[in-house]
């Protein structure tokens, strides 16, 4: 009896291991490939559980189906229809589109695809750019060129089993002595625009400044003409009152004009006058006429 119990153990051991070994389940990012003594039996795209012959009769080997990137391994120069050498970085997206063909020309690594794909993406673009100048591989015609290259490269990746999904330019740029050129010639133009532009602003402010001192002219002359013209009608009225109170009384008038002249005469200190006590300067000061007499005969 024990031992009938250890049979059947057994056996359900090795039902069960064979079972684990012969059941495998495809997830659905991935693609599975049965080999039977190293040929591919089948392919099996759709997700779910599934059964082979327990090793070493069958193997499944696993590739993945998503969409993958190839980045431009190094950045080499090419030239432009102009002679001219640029950088570009691209990336191609690119899946697995037929697992027969890829196992075949590829192995199961994707690794492999990169070594190989990246020197036939070099050359559709070399091919490509020598056809352009570099204004159009930075503006005009950068998506035309990425689209030809694309075409080439679906044509060319049947033969590695799988399908181009999109080609991308990165950047273009130049190479570094050719960029420190640019660089410097850019910087010269800017600088010739900077010194037109202060040119411009010098010669725009001394019109200005001289405006300025024209109507600063201007108005200076304008108002000592206008102060003149009071200062004149002033002095005339002042005059005007003069003559009428000067010809009510021409006593008080000629003592008037005595006392303008002393101040006059003596208006500094310093000032010195020799005269004669008994001229007619002096007669107001003895309490005379200051008016002259009549001639001696």
């Amino acid at each position: 009896m024990s031992n009938r119990v250890a049979l059947g153990l057994g056996a359900g051991l090795v039902a069960v291991i064979a079972a684990s070994s012969s059941l495998f389940v495809v997830d659905q990012t991935q693609v599975g490939v049965i080999y039977a003594l190293g040929e591919i039996r089948e392919v099996i795209a759709e997700p779910g559980l599934h059964a082979k012959l327990p090793p070493p009769f069958q193997n499944v080997v696993f590739l993945d189906r998503r969409i993958q990137t190839l980045d431009s391994p190094e950045s080499r120069p090419i030239f432009t229809a102009e002679k001219k050498s640029v950088v570009v970085d691209w990336l191609v997206k690119w899946r697995i589109a037929e697992p027969r063909q890829f196992i075949r020309n590829n192995g199961v690594d994707l690794r492999n695809v990169d070594l190989r794909l990246s020197p036939v993406v070099q050359a559709a673009f070399n091919e490509e750019i020598t056809k352009r100048t570099v204004g159009g591989m930075l503006a005009s015609e950068r998506d035309r060129v990425m689209t030809d290259v694309r075409n080439r490269l679906s044509e060319e990746a049947k033969a590695f089993g799988i399908e181009i999904v999109d080609v991308r330019v990165k950047r273009v740029d130049f190479v570094a002595n050719i960029t420190d050129s640019v660089y410097r010639r850019m910087e010269s133009e800017r600088k010739q625009v900077a010194n037109q532009l202060r040119s411009q602003g010098s010669a725009e402010g001394e019109k200005i400044r001289a405006d300025a001192d024209r109507q600063r002219e201007v108005i200076i002359a304008e108002a000592y003409r206008d102060a003149q013209k009071i200062k004149g009608e002033g002095d005339a009225r002042a005059s005007s009152l003069y003559a009428g109170a000067f010809g009510k009384d021409p006593q008080f008038a000629q003592f008037y004009r005595s006392l303008e002249a002393y101040r006059a005469s003596f208006r500094n200190k310093q000032d010195v006058m020799v005269v004669d006590p008994s001229s007619d300067f002096f007669r107001a000061m003895r309490g005379g006429s200051a008016a002259p007499g009549p001639a001696k005969k």
